[in-house]
C-alpha cells in the first residue's frame, strides 16, 4: 500500500471521515467498506486503496489524499470486482465536523449524491 494513499486511514483507526471539494462530509470509510453519513453501505475499496467500487460493482468514486472523495470522470473501468459480502452495520460514526475548501483535482467532480443500489 503507498503511503500517499493511505494518508488519511492508519491500521487501527475506527473510521475516516470523507469529504467534497467545499469540505461537507459524504461519507466515511471503516476498513475496506464505504458508507454513506447514515451508515448505510455504499461501496467498497474494491480495486486498491483509493478506488471505491459502488454495491453493484461499478466505479464510484476515489478518496483523494487525506480525506476527499471524488469521481474522476475519465478513467478506465478496472473491471468487474466480485461481490465482497454483505459488511453489515459499521456503528455510528459520529459528526465530524467542517472539513474547509479543498480544489478539485483535474479531471475530477464531486460526487453529487451518495446512495446504495
Amino acid at each position: 500500500m503507498a503511503d500517499a494513499l493511505l494518508a488519511g486511514w492508519q491500521e487501527g483507526m475506527q473510521f475516516q471521515y470523507l469529504f467534497n471539494s467545499s469540505g461537507s462530509w459524504i461519507a466515511f470509510r471503516s476498513g475496506r467498506y464505504v458508507y454513506d453519513t447514515r451508515g448505510t453501505w455504499i461501496g467498497w475499496l474494491a480495486w486498491d486503496d483509493k478506488d471505491v467500487a459502488a454495491v453493484d460493482g461499478s466505479y464510484l468514486g476515489s478518496i483523494v489524499g487525506r480525506d476527499r472523495f471524488y469521481r474522476f470522470v475519465s478513467r478506465e473501468y478496472p473491471g468487474y470486482p466480485g461481490y465482497p459480502g454483505y459488511p453489515g452495520y459499521p456503528g455510528y460514526p459520529g459528526y465530524p465536523g467542517f472539513a474547509g475548501y479543498s480544489p478539485l483535482p483535474p479531471g475530477a467532480e464531486d460526487i453529487e449524491q451518495l446512495r446504495p443500489l
